[in-house]
């Protein structure tokens, strides 16, 4: 029997039932079904709680009782989860500060498992500018010492010793959650009704029209992981017709592009960039914002996230003006919350005197493809610079000094990685060296792919210099 991740006297509860797994009753004589019971939890059972346990009768039949550090989910090959929605909240909203000291033991916890199941002791880093970083960094590296305690051999080898941590919050990059991000996965989930990971798509063309069908979308699919990270015009372009599924993926994403959706990204990107798609500085945003915030096609929501890029681009602007733009976009008085909200985040939205820019790593001029979409998330330079050794030690210092050396080649990232699933007799997990990126509030698609793009860029960098050899 596995149980779920409880606590307390649900756990109690729950083991209580194996009564009713182990033993039956017929004709007045109490039989066992089973010789025994096997319980495993997903992190460590507090020694009151198993003595309690075999204290109750079916304790003598319960041969296994272990956890196995797997307080974390595995959404693919370079992306977890610690499945806890709530941590947005405790971390950032200041109603919920009682409740955020053992929201960051539970998320130190599962980090720290996340560590112990790829056998690393990483180096840990965190983003200076928001103090609370450095009290949960400090929370996982009590963690991690603890499990280094119990399994002296956590991080060993030549590459795993060099391991990288790095405790980074939302307020890093406010950009990259507001911008319609345009690759196939991520508009596959913002455009498609899915639940759990399983889309679901009324079927057409082969199929009879009008039939509902659900497809399970995963790595175990060799398509999907070929196609989601590539720009929706291309996977409209590559998508063959025989192949029924993706059809019927394509023919409903085009449904859902619209021609604002299209004016929308363009200036979502202007906004975000700063620079039109020619390369010439956007001097009037007003006029470039004025025609959709005015437009009622286009939802609150939408119209939100402009006046909230509008307000990075400078940093904040004057109540007055704010006020303006609110009426002026006729946004609902039950959603003006959100807007101001983002100073929770490290942000600033009034600034009276304005002027100045909130600090980020020196951005990296990069090529683009296509003109909606321009903007690259911020951990992407990060993520980069951490690997090269260039990342700036004032604004992400490390908690108990720099490992010997750098240069990351795998890259795990969280969010709603490593890679699990795959054969050890595949790589020598001895020889691995990891970047792992915890993102608290989540990591946007966007900044999902970075991390893949960033790992196989140095990945074959490697595979060059080991010819060279």
């Amino acid at each position: 029997m596995t149980l779920k991740n409880l606590v307390g006297q649900k756990v109690i509860n729950e083991i209580l039932k194996i009564t009713d797994f182990l033993f039956r009753r017929k004709r007045k004589e109490r039989r066992t079904q089973y010789k025994a019971a096997h319980v495993y939890f997903t992190k460590a059972c507090p020694k009151e709680l198993s003595k309690e346990l075999y204290k109750h009768i079916s304790g003598k039949y319960i041969r296994t009782m272990k956890y196995i550090n797997i307080a974390f989910i595995p959404c693919e090959s370079q992306v977890f989860s610690l499945d806890f929605p709530d941590g947005f909240q405790c971390y950032y909203n200041q109603n919920r500060i009682s409740q955020r000291a053992a929201a960051l033991e539970r998320m130190a916890e599962q980090i720290a498992t996340l560590c112990a199941t790829l056998g690393v002791y990483p180096a840990v880093r965190y983003r200076a500018d928001n103090e609370r970083n450095i009290e949960f960094a400090q929370i996982i590296q009590h963690k991690l010492n603890r499990y280094k305690a119990d399994d002296p051999t956590m991080g060993d080898g030549p590459e795993k010793s060099r391991s990288q941590l790095l405790v980074i919050d939302r307020g890093v990059d406010g950009v990259s959650p507001l911008l319609h991000e345009l690759t196939f996965q991520a508009m596959a989930y913002d455009l498609l009704p899915s639940e759990n990971d399983v889309n679901k798509f009324l079927l057409t063309s082969q199929y009879k029209s009008g039939v509902e069908k659900k497809v399970l979308v995963d790595e175990n699919d060799d398509r999907w992981k070929e196609l989601r990270h590539q720009h929706i015009e291309i996977v409209f372009k590559n998508i063959s017709k025989n192949l029924k599924t993706y059809v019927t993926y394509e023919n409903n994403l085009k449904k859902s592009l619209t021609a604002g959706d299209n004016r929308l990204c363009k200036v979502e990107q202007d906004l975000a960039m700063g620079v039109d798609a020619e390369g010439n500085e956007v001097k009037n945003n007003m006029r470039l914002m004025h025609p959709l915030l005015a437009e009622e096609n286009v939802s609150p929501m939408d119209k939100i996230r402009i006046i909230l890029l509008y307000i990075l681009s400078k940093n904040g602007i004057s109540g007055d003006f704010l006020t303006k733009l609110i009426k002026h976009a006729a946004i609902p008085n039950s959603e003006r919350t959100i807007i101001t909200s983002l100073t929770s985040l490290g942000f600033c939205v009034i600034n009276e005197e304005g002027g100045g820019k909130q600090w980020c790593p020196n951005r990296k001029k990069r090529k683009y493809t296509y003109q909606m979409s321009r903007w690259t998330p911020i951990i992407k330079d990060v993520m980069e610079d951490a690997i090269d050794n260039k990342l700036d030690e004032e604004h992400f210092p490390y908690l108990a000094g720099a490992p010997a050396s750098t240069g990351a080649r795998g890259i795990t990232i969280n969010t709603r990685n490593g890679q699990w699933h795959k054969d050890r007799s595949q790589q020598n997990m001895k020889d691995v060296l990891r970047l792992i990126v915890f993102i608290v509030g989540g990591a946007t698609f966007s900044e999902i792919r970075c991390a893949y793009e960033v790992t196989k860029a140095k990945e074959f960098l490697k595979n060059l210099k080991q010819l060279s050899e």
